[in-house]
């Protein structure tokens, strides 16, 4: 199985490892048949542009148990989404990430899947997060209303 110079690149070299207390969110994804496991973790920053304030991910970080493959998916993953909004970051694909790596052999490409769904699973926790803030805001200014 031949590797792209990238993918060995960020396979011995990964960028943003490790693990950010207190996420705003965290994707965690595994394929039982390999075993790969991995979690993504974000921290969201808000930024003011001409329309108004986009929310964006400051932070990310990742740990993988998995192969070669796996680690440097989630590392160009990282490299990908730092800096991205939200709603940009919802649309990188496997191919977006294997793209990066200058390919992946047929058989590694699920890989590049698991960083992606950990990704989007790291913002759905977020947003999940953020409704439950939002409604607990809510009913507390209900709550001091009726006082």
């Amino acid at each position: 199985m031949k590797y792209s110079k990238k993918v060995i690149e960020h396979f011995t070299n990964p960028k943003n490892v490790g693990e950010i207390k207190n996420a705003d969110g965290t994707g965690k994804v595994g394929n039982p048949v390999c075993g790969d496991i991995m979690w993504v973790y974000i921290k969201v920053g808000k930024r003011k542009t001409k329309k108004g304030e986009e929310e964006y991910i400051k932070d990310i970080k990742f740990q993988t148990m998995g192969c070669a493959a796996a680690i440097a998916t989630s590392s160009m993953l990282t490299e990908l989404a730092k800096g991205k909004t939200l709603k940009e970051a919802k649309k990188l694909s496997r191919k977006d990430i294997a793209d990066a790596l200058d390919g992946l052999p047929p058989i590694k490409m699920h890989c590049s899947n698991l960083a992606a769904d950990a990704l989007h699973k790291a913002i759905e926790d977020y947003e999940k997060k953020k409704k439950v803030r939002a409604k607990r805001r809510k009913d507390e200014n209900q709550t001091n209303t009726n006082l």
